[in-house]
């Protein structure tokens, strides 16, 4: 397997484009005094995508970034990008982090060093971790798929083989979203790979009847969430080409997708900077833009709508899980017993606060979370 240094650097011309689309933005209509409530809140986007045009420092980010150790492996011809930190501690195991929609391997930079190198953050150093944060095919600064079928199942066998060629026979996973499919497709498909997976945002399917209580408690307030606020993965799952077009050519539209989003999915009460810096939210924004990956990103959903991967078969891994209140549906969190149906739990944590983006969200909490739950498999 080829693996080679990389280094983010994009064209100017590519950020000189970007800042004239912004400053000739055709802003839509909105009833007044709406904010949020038909989506995307007009007044607020608007600041924020003048904004990223016109004072936000992508060069300042870009350096930033590459202090990281950034890599590009070619796992069977597909173009894999990753950062790869190794950690201080007396024997480090193995880890590779898998983020989802709508982020990015920016998901799990405020994290990285909390398992790195546990120690310079109060931590202990036997908690150390060699850290793997991957891009998913179709995101960031991985290749585009351009043949049909790269299932979350297809991208646990891309991340078998990427570990494989770093070294590490035997590794844990950790994964939210998009990424805790893939994490738990690793856990199905290569057990005697993975030490253990840790999932933070997971989307349990119903199971078959008879339901407990909770359990029915919870494909309710899913079914409810699903039909108030699943119309994106109703479209990406269905026509993601269609709604390509837009976001592709559109900053303000793609900022609408996505930030919507952040907002919903998060346990920020309704103020989306509360959670995440601006800087974030542009900088995850940039890396969609100047990749022109909105599209491929999107396409996992067809591809899982197509190719389902099975859902209620038994994983034979250890699992921990961290549950946090916003994480998709607020109205009722997952009850242990439906996660104990498919998994062998080993760690079930429910948390006060955050949502469904936890690694930027409470990224000292998920650090700790993580370390706890493989501390015990170390030694396997």
């Amino acid at each position: 397997m080829l693996i080679q240094p990389f280094t983010i650097a994009v064209d100017d011309e590519v950020l000189t484009d970007l800042r004239e689309r912004i400053a000739r933005t055709r802003w839509p209509d909105s009833v007044e005094g709406a904010g949020w409530a038909y989506g995307a809140d007009p007044a607020y986007l608007r600041e924020l995508v003048i904004d990223w045009g016109t004072a936000f420092d992508w060069r300042a980010r870009e350096r930033e970034l590459n202090r990281l150790a950034h890599f590009r492996a070619d796992v069977d011809g597909l173009g894999v990008h990753f950062v790869h930190e190794r950690g201080r501690g007396p024997r480090p195991m193995p880890l590779i982090l898998t983020h989802g929609w709508p982020s990015s391997f920016l998901e799990h930079l405020e994290v990285l060093p909390l398992l790195t190198d546990p120690a310079a953050h109060g931590g202990d150093p036997a908690d150390a971790f060699d850290v793997v944060v991957a891009s998913l095919p179709g995101y960031g600064f991985s290749d585009r798929p351009r043949e049909p079928g790269m299932t979350k199942a297809a991208i646990a066998d891309v991340w078998a083989r990427l570990m494989q060629g770093l070294g590490y026979d035997r590794f844990g996973a950790h994964g939210s979203d998009v990424g805790g499919g893939v994490t738990v497709a690793l856990g199905r498909q290569h057990p005697d790979r993975l030490l253990g997976l840790h999932l933070s945002a997971y989307t349990f399917p119903a199971p078959p009847e008879p339901w407990t209580p909770a359990e029915r408690a919870f494909a309710e307030a899913q079914e409810h969430w699903h039909r108030t606020e699943g119309a994106y993965h109703a479209q990406q799952a269905t026509k993601p080409q269609t709604l390509a077009f837009g976001l592709t050519d559109s900053p303000a539209g793609l900022a609408a997708w996505i930030l919507e989003k952040f907002r919903a999915w998060s346990d920020c009460g309704g103020d989306l900077e509360s959670r995440f810096s601006r800087d974030q939210l542009l900088t995850n924004l940039t890396v969609y833009w100047v990749t022109e990956t909105i599209n491929s990103s999107t396409r996992v959903y067809y591809e899982e709508r197509q190719n389902p991967s099975p859902a209620t078969a038994p994983v034979p891994v250890p699992a921990g899980f961290a549950v946090f209140p916003n994480e998709f549906v607020p109205e009722g969190r997952p009850p242990r017993e439906l996660a104990e149906r498919t998994f062998d739990v080993r760690r079930w944590t429910e948390h006060p606060h955050g949502g469904h983006f936890a690694a930027l969200e409470e990224p000292a909490v998920l650090a700790e979370e993580i370390r706890a739950f493989f501390r015990p498999l170390r030694a396997v």
